[in-house]
């Protein structure tokens, strides 16, 4: 008997790795994994964290960082690349490098600034080459209101700013993007810019303190949408549906903030 080979959408994560498991490399492979996406990791650093705070950072090499993602290019392929913590001027403009030499393939930026503990993970001197260098090659940045407020420079508090910074970010060369709006009160509304239109995806907020890892959840759960094949608003509709139940079905874990529980997924909505 002859078996059909059937080749899984394939996904590269361009990220940090966060030791306690609820955010980073470690919840984007799991979010890859529970939508059925072979994920791949070029890992930009290594930090020591839990639900408390980040207590120690080693990043990568640039070249090391950039060779990760060329030899997966090169023998495995690539369906989509999400980026997440990037760290400094040098890791961007490797992995901007290394994106720019495989065009059409659908990037999404997560453009991780502050850990939700508040512990810096992007050198903010390295905040404009991420604009300048990554924006310009990203088929959709996912910034929450702080990472929104940086990248534009100034504060983003409400429906109209947000989408005021959408306009502004997109102007940077994005093809979309979406403002996350869940540090607001009231409903969890994320707005998606794509440069005609906007739309807006809400769902009911969760009280909860085991939030940790949400955005890196959010942003992998679109780039495997993208590389399944999705278009971009079925992508966003399921990542917002996708952390939604991350973070509704969290884990009471540590002392901080608890990581949301992106496997929990599969059981529930398959």
């Amino acid at each position: 008997m002859v078996v059909k080979e059937e080749k899984p959408a394939r996904l590269l994560i361009v990220a940090g790795s966060d030791s306690s498991g609820g955010a980073g490399i470690q919840a984007d492979l799991k979010t890859a994994s529970a939508l059925g996406v072979y994920g791949m990791t070029a890992i930009t650093a290594l930090t020591a964290q839990n639900t408390e705070g980040v207590f120690g950072v080693v990043e990568t090499d640039p070249e090391f960082v950039a060779l990760q993602m060329t030899v997966c290019f090169d023998d495995v392929g690539c369906d989509a690349i999400k980026t997440g913590m990037l760290s400094n001027t040098g890791i961007i403009e490797a992995v901007a490098d290394v994106i720019s030499q495989h065009p059409g393939t659908p990037l999404v930026v997560d453009p991780v600034m502050v850990s939700k503990s508040g512990s810096p993970l992007l050198d903010p001197r390295a905040v404009s080459a991420l604009r300048e260098k990554l924006l310009p090659l990203a088929a959709v940045v996912t910034p929450n209101l702080d990472e929104a407020a940086a990248l534009v420079g100034r504060a983003v508090g409400g429906l109209d700013e947000m989408k005021e910074a959408a306009r502004a970010i997109h102007g940077f060369g994005a093809h979309s993007v979406v403002v996350k709006g869940g540090h607001l009160e009231g409903e969890a509304v994320d707005v998606l810019y794509d440069g005609r239109e906007f739309a807006e995806f809400a769902t009911a907020r969760v009280a909860t303190r085991n939030s940790h890892g949400t955005g890196c959840i959010f942003a992998s759960a679109l780039a495997a949408g993208l590389a399944l094949g999705k278009t971009l608003r079925e992508s966003v509709s399921l990542a917002k549906e996708f952390v939604t139940v991350a973070i509704r079905e969290g884990l009471p874990l540590g002392r901080g903030h608890g990581p949301a529980n992106p496997m929990h997924f599969r059981t529930t909505l398959s």
